[in-house]
């Protein structure tokens, strides 16, 4: 990346040789993330301890992060693709698989064409999935205890691609005035009705059904990422009984876990939510960079400020963070007996640095406004300040692949410092599924398989292709999926990433 004096100069985590100089570098920063200086291995290791949330026991403290892997058919079912995603999951180790990924309650709410449905045409392959993924966890962990396993159940809002025939079918709830513009929607574009909505939240109700007679143990009722759950919270320009008011901005929410208890009454209720949002990001287009898109800026504008489309936002300085209403909603899950949260933020689609802290953008993003530490700091601070006004519920936490070599310090610290209960590794269990396993386990890691962020996960399903880690696994890079991608991003095809 050629020096830009707007940038910021950002340290490679690869460069820092050993804890302490990766401490330092934390402290420079002017940041707090907690980090051990040894790895406790064993059944004495933190990150070997279970949890307990209402009936379920998770046997350890790792888990795996849902991730929309682009790769069903256009049925919704899985494929070859999928299929070893999951039994990757399963090599990971992890007691708790938030999911595996996002799976759309209908066709028309799915994000791509290629994502998974929940339906009755898809169950054998959804049973399939799950029984691949228990296979391999007792391959690698024995048969003491099986992982706990969940859907995350989702409905994609404004960001409905369903279709090969169309770029986007969005499904809004009020209109944005710089999501619209960038989604190309014009201001009488239809908004979702009460009664779309109540047929939404039935279809909720019966993906529910589904999955516990599948055997799995929770449902997540998706609210994070721009999606249309978490795009309720931010309805406060919607009239009407879902719109305005926080009780109303959670009405959905409060319908669908109502439904859920009386068709699946066994079934546990878990709620992945952005914890805090911004107004959204771009690239900056005065300061190209190699050709390449600038540092992230904020938008800006006339009628911006109070910012009334975000949750998680301080209204007068949309770049800032107001945890207040995060507060009430996370009393709201108590309430209603939902244990389970797993906390990240933000939205890929337009601030991906404050989502998923990446030292290399997507195709679609911007370079770091910021060193990315910055961002895995700011979600481990929100999480440790929402556990500790709710200790009574199981959080996850979100942003530690950026860590790479020093994930499992940091891992172990943030877990025996009660900063989350667990970990959840999301764009790491691509390439390294393993890696806090051989931590706990006293081996050493396996650097050439550390997710360095090249961001090829995103840049491939940009482009209409499977997610997977291109640079350093085998299967996907030595694959004509690899030659593809590399001629999306009009690069000579085959030629090695640097590492």
């Amino acid at each position: 990346m050629t020096a830009h004096p707007e940038l910021p100069h950002i340290v490679r985590v690869a460069s820092l040789k050993g804890v302490g100089r990766f401490q330092e570098h934390v402290r420079a920063l002017g940041i707090a993330i907690p980090c051990d200086r040894e790895i406790t291995v064993g059944l004495n290791s933190p990150l070997r301890q279970p949890v307990a949330c209402g009936r379920l026991t998770i046997p350890n403290r790792i888990a795996v992060q849902p991730m929309e892997g682009w790769d069903g058919t256009a049925d919704g079912n899985p494929t070859e693709y999928t299929i070893r995603r999951w039994q990757r999951f399963g090599c990971s180790g992890a007691g708790l698989i938030w999911g595996g990924e996002a799976v759309a309650v209908s066709h028309s709410g799915r994000a791509n064409p290629n994502q998974l449905v929940i339906a009755e045409h898809t169950q054998q392959g959804l049973a399939q999935l799950r029984k691949t993924l228990i296979d391999e966890y007792r391959r690698v962990v024995g048969h003491n205890g099986d992982p706990v396993i969940g859907l995350q159940l989702t409905h994609s809002g404004r960001y409905c691609r369903p279709s090969f025939h169309h770029r986007n079918e969005p499904r809004l709830l009020y209109h944005h005035p710089i999501l619209d513009q960038r989604l190309g929607l014009s201001h009488d574009y239809p908004v979702l009705t009460d009664s779309e909505i109540r047929r939404i939240i039935e279809d909720f109700h019966r993906a529910a059904t589904d999955a516990s007679k599948l055997g799995f143990d929770f449902v997540d009722i998706k609210h994070c990422h721009g999606y249309l759950a978490h795009e309720f919270l931010s309805a406060r320009t919607r009239p009407g009984p879902y719109g305005g008011s926080l009780e109303n901005r959670t009405r959905f929410l409060r319908e669908v876990v109502q439904g859920i208890r009386s068709v699946a009454p066994t079934l546990e209720i878990a709620v992945r939510l952005s914890a805090f949002d911004t107004v959204p990001f771009r690239a900056d287009p005065d300061h190209l960079l190699d050709g390449k898109p600038g540092r992230g800026i904020p938008e800006t504008g006339d009628g911006l400020v109070p910012y009334r489309w975000g949750f998680g936002v301080n209204a007068d300085k949309p770049t800032e963070i107001d945890l207040g209403e995060t507060l009430r909603f996370v009393s709201l899950l108590e309430e209603l007996g939902i244990r389970l949260v797993n906390l990240t933020a933000g939205s890929p689609y337009y601030n991906p640095h404050i989502q998923r802290p990446a030292l290399y953008p997507p195709s679609d993003g911007y370079q770091p406004p910021e060193d990315p530490l910055v961002g895995v700091a700011r979600q481990m601070e929100a999480t440790r300040r929402v556990k500790a006004q709710f200790p009574a519920l199981v959080y996850v936490g979100s942003a530690y692949s950026y860590l790479q070599e020093f994930l499992p310090q940091v891992a172990q610290a943030a877990v025996r410092g009660g900063w989350t209960d667990l970990v959840g590794l999301g764009r790491m269990v691509l390439s390294y599924p393993e890696i806090l396993w051989d931590a706990s386990e006293g081996h050493p890691l396996q650097r050439k398989r550390i997710c360095r962020t090249f961001s090829d996960c995103t840049t491939a399903p940009r482009n209409g292709l499977p997610s997977g880690c291109y640079p350093l696994d085998d299967y996907y890079r030595d694959s004509a999926l690899a030659e593809r991608l590399d001629i999306a991003r009009g690069i000579e095809p085959g030629k090695p990433q640097k590492v």
